[in-house]
């Protein structure tokens, strides 16, 4: 999928968050969205993925140079402030996650390769937060779509959590349009291009 931005600005009540931002995203590149925290990094992904509205300006969505209606479809995001459902078990939730989006591979494959087999049949509600972050990822790496967002994807992993997550760039984003929002290089080291929000804050 290609996304094109055009002119997109947001804001909350007075403020810009961000203005006169164009860009275009092509299949299959890597591009990293950087800022300092509460930069409005993570503001132009949500508006990217169709999550949140722009103010002003607009994206288009194209396939084979075909509009897509339902881009939503073809997108998966993970995500710090994104929440699960608690009272589910870890077989459970991807078992309701692909209900929206196919999986690649079977749930025992997918909890085996993130580290979860062991917690299948655990309710969420007792999950660490690194164990919770592995699940998002979970959702986000293995489910059938064009395009992944990552939004500061390493959040409460350990050192092997970030390694898994390295792993799981390489081996499962081939043909992917992949960006990430981050301010830790180690997030998007491998991304082609990186895009500095400061560039597009404006006052006015």
């Amino acid at each position: 999928m290609h996304i094109s931005a055009n002119n997109l600005g947001k804001r909350y009540n007075r403020e810009w968050i961000f203005r006169r931002f164009s860009y275009e995203f092509l299949p299959g590149n890597r591009y990293a969205i950087t800022g300092p925290n509460g930069s409005g990094k993570s503001t132009l992904l949500q508006v990217l993925a169709g999550a949140v509205m722009h103010s002003e300006g607009h994206v288009v969505y194209t396939q084979d140079n075909k509009t897509i209606e339902h881009p939503f479809l073809q997108l998966t995001i993970t995500a710090p402030y994104l929440e699960l459902i608690e009272e589910m078990t870890a077989v459970e939730a991807l078992d309701f996650h692909q209900t929206f989006k196919p999986l690649t591979k079977s749930i025992k494959d997918i909890l085996e390769t993130v580290g979860l087999s062991a917690a299948a049949n655990k309710q969420i509600r007792y999950f660490s937060s690194g164990m919770k972050q592995r699940l998002k990822m979970a959702q986000a790496f293995f489910s059938r779509s064009n395009v992944l967002l990552l939004d500061e994807p390493t959040t409460n992993l350990d050192a092997d959590g970030i390694a898994l997550y390295l792993r799981l760039v390489n081996e499962h984003t081939n043909g992917k349009l992949v960006l990430v929002s981050s301010n830790d290089p180690h997030e998007y080291s491998f991304c082609e291009e990186v895009i500095s929000i400061g560039n597009y804050k404006q006052n006015q």
